[in-house]
């Protein structure tokens, strides 16, 4: 598997970043390549949640919720993502605080790429 992350430090307590990255069904509302959102489950956002996420290009995918930490993040487990060159793939976002109520935000995916026409 292949793994890719990104970091980011952000001026937020992690309560205050959780406040935006635990509305799990309204990813759209801040994550810019993100079209619209369909909730796939009702309740609560936590593990065993689902979402269809539609994108600027007119490509889908869903994500189903594996792993839930309140305040601290979720990880992601992709399917219905024909349009990407993958064969299986997870995402996932951490908070971590850092001093002066400062926080330490990672994005990560991990994935499996597809080999030949056959993937």
């Amino acid at each position: 598997m292949i793994y890719h992350e990104h970091t980011r430090s952000i001026d937020a307590t992690p309560e205050e970043v959780w406040s935006v990255l635990g509305r799990f069904m309204h990813i759209d509302e801040f994550a810019p390549e993100v079209k619209s959102v369909d909730a796939l489950t009702d309740g609560a956002d936590g593990r065993g949640s689902k979402r269809r996420c539609h994108f600027e290009n007119g490509t889908s995918l869903v994500e189903e919720v594996i792993d839930w930490q309140a305040n601290r993040g979720y990880t992601v487990r992709l399917s219905e993502m024909a349009a990407m060159p993958l064969r299986e793939a997870n995402a996932g976002i951490a908070i971590e605080p850092l001093a002066r109520g400062r926080s330490k935000v990672r994005r990560g995916m991990q994935y499996r790429v597809k080999y030949g026409p056959l993937g």
